[in-house]
């Protein structure tokens, strides 16, 4: 069954712990939060503060995608203020086994994300090392970024790599994900979709992480 890790990113930011409270009333048990660089991405986002302050204000697990180069520079204060999933990217980094190893040292869950356009297999070294694997379905940061439909493509070949290593890692997808996409994610092997319209759409259908 895939479930729905909602997105702080598509929340009022002058409203966030109304926004929290409306992610724990619909049952959810994490929320996805995007922090961006302006570097890495065009687009910049939160940073530490507001990371340990929602880490304050609500015992939901705080699923923190770092959007950044070098992230191996972060992973310790992220962790430190409230991380409980840290998912750096392949592409943000030359030393990947390090950062991810750094992630798993300061206790955790350990994710690698890909940007549309790598590939998984370009990955499967790291594989072992993680928990859940964040495959991009757009292209974040970028306004106006749409779905892409070979990220079905790339899912089956995440579950693919997964049975032929025997792992257990998740896979989750993010990037304009619309309520008649999830059937599709599903059946491909998606394990956890990050969106925001179950929530702040007041649409409760679809299970919740």
């Amino acid at each position: 069954m895939v479930l729905i890790a909602p997105s702080l990113l598509a929340a009022d930011f002058a409203r966030l712990g109304e926004a929290l409270r409306l992610i724990e009333q619909a049952g959810a048990s994490m929320v996805h939060v995007d922090v961006m660089d302006g570097h890495f991405v065009p687009d910049i986002s939160v940073g530490q503060p507001v990371v340990k302050s929602l880490r304050k204000a609500t015992d939901l697990a705080l699923d923190v995608h770092l959007l950044i180069e070098r992230p191996e520079r972060y992973i310790q204060e992220f962790v430190k203020v409230g991380a409980d999933r840290l998912a750096i990217h392949a592409e943000a980094t030359v030393n990947l086994h390090r950062a991810l190893g750094m992630i798993r040292t300061e206790g955790a869950e350990v994710g690698l994300a890909l940007n549309p356009c790598t590939a998984v297999e370009s990955v499967a070294a790291a594989l072992p090392e993680i928990d859940f694997l964040l495959i991009l379905s757009a292209d974040l940061g970028f306004a106006n970024s749409p779905f892409l439909p070979r990220t079905l493509n790339k899912i089956q070949a995440a579950c693919a790599l997964r049975s032929e290593m025997r792992l257990e890692y998740a896979i989750q997808v993010e990037g304009d994900i619309s309520q008649d996409q999830i059937e599709g994610l599903e059946a491909a092997g998606a394990d956890i979709l990050v969106t925001s319209f179950d929530i702040f759409q007041k649409d409760h259908s679809t299970r919740l992480a």
